[in-house]
């Protein structure tokens, strides 16, 4: 859910970057940075640039339950390198949505001990919207301060980032966090249909949940992201001959354009609310009155029982019938929840903001209000005690774009540092910056 920045701020955000970091070896250490996060965060640059192109390289799209089942493969033996208690579980609990496959891909734990207290968890998702073969209209490369490739941004920069996270506090000696927990689900682009209760399940005792989608051009943590719902319409008439008895018939697609009218304004973009009728269908002979006819919408809410609001409302406008002897029913059906902004979501972005301005003397943006698109991270704030951030990937721009996704490479280690630096001041806070 990238952010849209303007040309100015774009523009300086950029030069605050390029004067920050250069290339790894090559940068001075700002004053406020602790020296040897700095430095490592440098030095795993590169490696994580090889990590991602190798990704990058394993098609691995939400249907492909090959393509899914084997990128896990990869991730799991790279947490277990590190030392991670790792497993990778099919997805047998699966909330079966519209459009859901027979087989969803699987999911990967792993979990790190050290010898504190603090609980944190670190989500993102290996799977993409792209299909067996794409990957040679858009290979891994870099392009002075672009690395392009398909699924790059959206979100295998994550799925890489948490793993070189990892490898740095590990060659920092660092373990003075409680316990690191990691998943990586491959069915994030489909709704999550296979792992969205384990992801809640988890979350449930963490302190905080760091989740790995992209920030957008200036890297912007959000904590706060619409529900999304589908709204299917399906109406049942009668066939008959167009042209020598259509008074015979019972028109469906008359009737589901009189429904489609009439729900017109059911939207409430004040509220966050809207209702867009996006896919519809009837009829498959010129010459024959279409019998059946059916739609579908986008649902957008920021807050749940705004959803609750809708499908009331849809019932009742749906008993207005334009003909006697149609049959029109609805139903809805829930994508994602809406997340809203906690007040320990918030404390823990006042760390990160003190941490990237203070420390590396970049501004960091947080925005706590809804844009439109929704994420994993709802899954994870559905029962939680902890703080929810989303966009800690990073900075990048084009998801689900074929020719143009790409991520910022003076970005990765400014992010490497700023997880690790989280992980930290979330395990030590009397003594953090």
């Amino acid at each position: 859910m990238p952010d849209r920045p303007s040309a100015r701020s774009l523009v300086s955000h950029c030069l605050l970057l390029a004067l920050a970091w250069t290339l790894p070896g090559h940068a001075q250490t700002p004053a406020q940075a602790q020296p040897a996060v700095y430095a490592a965060a440098q030095a795993e640059q590169t490696p994580m640039l090889a990590t991602l192109k190798n990704l990058v390289h394993i098609e691995s799209g939400s249907r492909d339950y090959g393509g899914v089942s084997y990128i896990a493969q990869v991730a799991a033996e790279r947490l277990k390198a590190l030392g991670g208690e790792v497993q990778i579980i099919p997805a047998t609990d699966v909330v079966r949505l519209e459009d859901t496959p027979e087989q969803v891909g699987p999911m990967v734990q792993a979990v790190f001990k050290g010898r504190g207290q603090s609980r944190i968890m670190m989500i993102a998702h290996m799977d993409t919207v792209y299909q067996r073969g794409d990957v040679d209209k858009q290979p891994f490369r870099i392009e002075g301060d672009r690395v392009y490739g398909l699924g790059v941004e959206d979100e295998k920069q994550g799925v890489a980032l948490v793993l070189h996270s990892i490898a740095m506090l590990q060659k920092l000696g660092y373990d003075s966090f409680g316990e690191i927990t990691v998943l990586f689900n491959s069915d994030e682009e489909i709704s999550s249909p296979g792992s969205r209760r384990l992801i809640s399940a988890l979350a449930r005792d963490q302190d905080a949940i760091f989740s790995f989608e992209s920030g957008g051009l200036q890297g912007t943590l959000h904590l706060a992201t619409s529900g999304i719902g589908a709204m299917f319409l399906d109406v049942q008439g009668k066939s008959s001959h167009a042209g020598a008895k259509p008074e015979a018939g019972v028109n469906a697609l008359y009737e589901l354009s009189h429904q489609l009218l009439q729900m017109r304004d059911l939207s409430q973009p004040e509220n966050g609310l809207k209702l867009n009728w996006t896919i519809a269908q009837a009829g498959t002979t010129r010459n024959v009155i279409p019998p059946h006819a059916q739609a579908q919408a986008d649902a957008r809410a920021l807050r749940a029982q705004d959803f609750q609001a809708l499908q009331d409302a849809v019932q009742e406008k749906i008993k207005n019938r334009l003909l006697e002897g149609s049959k029109v029913t609805a139903r809805f059906e829930l994508r994602r929840p809406p997340m809203q902004a906690s007040d320990a979501a918030r404390r823990i972005t006042a760390q990160a903001q003190t941490i990237y301005r203070d420390e590396l003397g970049i501004p960091l943006h947080v925005n706590d209000v809804a844009l439109g698109g929704g994420t994993d991270a709802a899954f994870a704030a559905l029962n939680t005690r902890g703080g929810v951030v989303e966009g800690m990937g990073v900075c990048g721009y084009g998801a689900h774009d074929m020719y143009g996704e790409y991520i910022l490479l003076d970005c990765i280690a400014p992010r490497l540092y700023l997880v690790a630096r989280m992980v930290m001041a979330l395990s030590e806070p009397a003594t953090a910056r």
